[in-house]
């Protein structure tokens, strides 16, 4: 087994003890990147950063654990995008005017965010301009910034897309929001696909990662199944911008 696998394996099990379970997933965390007790508190400790307060345009991932922050960034009239689960419909967008007031939580959970958001392309993303602010949920991460998904790796796959069209780079911030129980406190060494983050929220504390190794650029065509690409409407897309289909 795979030092990644034991990790996740090792978290998973401290997570049963804090995790909401989710309608449809339960506690299956291979499926799903769970809420937790204490999210809300995380949460407080990332929208006091600079970089939250100033972001124009942002890109958060469907977890559970984020929904408070998809609140309160609607609430504030902050635009987002969302992957759609799996990233099998693409992309969501959330901007001002969307959502009635008093609809912000609702429109924060999954089911809402297809209700209220709209599907947008990845060529009107780009026409959008850069995020800048990112803050995606974990399985686990590490002190020194390296995050482990689910292990299906769609952060690393939409990274990897937006790299390629030059809407985040080295320099775009990127937040993990985790329970304290899956910070692990320890160095680790990233895959090749491994997308680092800058800054770890958890209810406890808001952990800086003092200096992280290089992120990944570009999708990894060569590692993508070829039913992947067929599933992924978004992959299809870039093929097409890119001319390679």
């Amino acid at each position: 087994m795979s030092k990644s696998k034991i990790i996740r394996q090792q978290i998973w099990s401290k997570l049963h003890g804090v995790a909401k379970p989710d309608t449809r997933f339960h506690l299956n965390f291979a499926e799903v990147i769970p809420d937790f007790q204490g999210s809300e508190l995380a949460t407080d400790h990332l929208v006091t950063m600079p970089a939250y307060e100033a972001t124009e345009f942002a890109f958060i991932t469907p977890d559970n654990c984020l929904v408070d922050l998809r609140r309160r960034m609607i609430a504030a009239g902050k635009p987002f995008v969302m992957s759609t689960y799996g990233i099998y419909r693409g992309f969501l967008l959330i901007e001002p005017g969307m959502v009635p007031a008093g609809a912000e939580l609702y429109a924060a959970w999954l089911d809402g965010m297809e209700h209220f958001g709209r599907p947008i392309t990845l060529e009107e993303i780009a026409k959008r301009g850069r995020f800048d602010f990112m803050v995606t949920g974990a399985s686990a991460v590490s002190v020194d910034g390296v995050r482990f998904g689910k292990g299906h790796g769609f952060f690393d796959l939409e990274w990897g897309m937006f790299t390629d069209l030059g809407l985040v780079d080295e320099t775009t911030p990127v937040v993990a929001v985790v329970h304290d129980c899956q910070v692990v406190q320890e160095n680790l060494t990233p895959s090749e696909t491994d997308i680092l983050v800058d800054y770890i929220a958890t209810p406890s504390q808001l952990y800086t990662v003092g200096s992280r190794a290089k992120r990944p650029f570009g999708v990894k065509w060569n590692l993508l199944d070829p039913s992947q690409i067929e599933n992924t409407p978004p992959l299809q897309e870039l093929q097409r911008i890119q001319g390679l289909a």
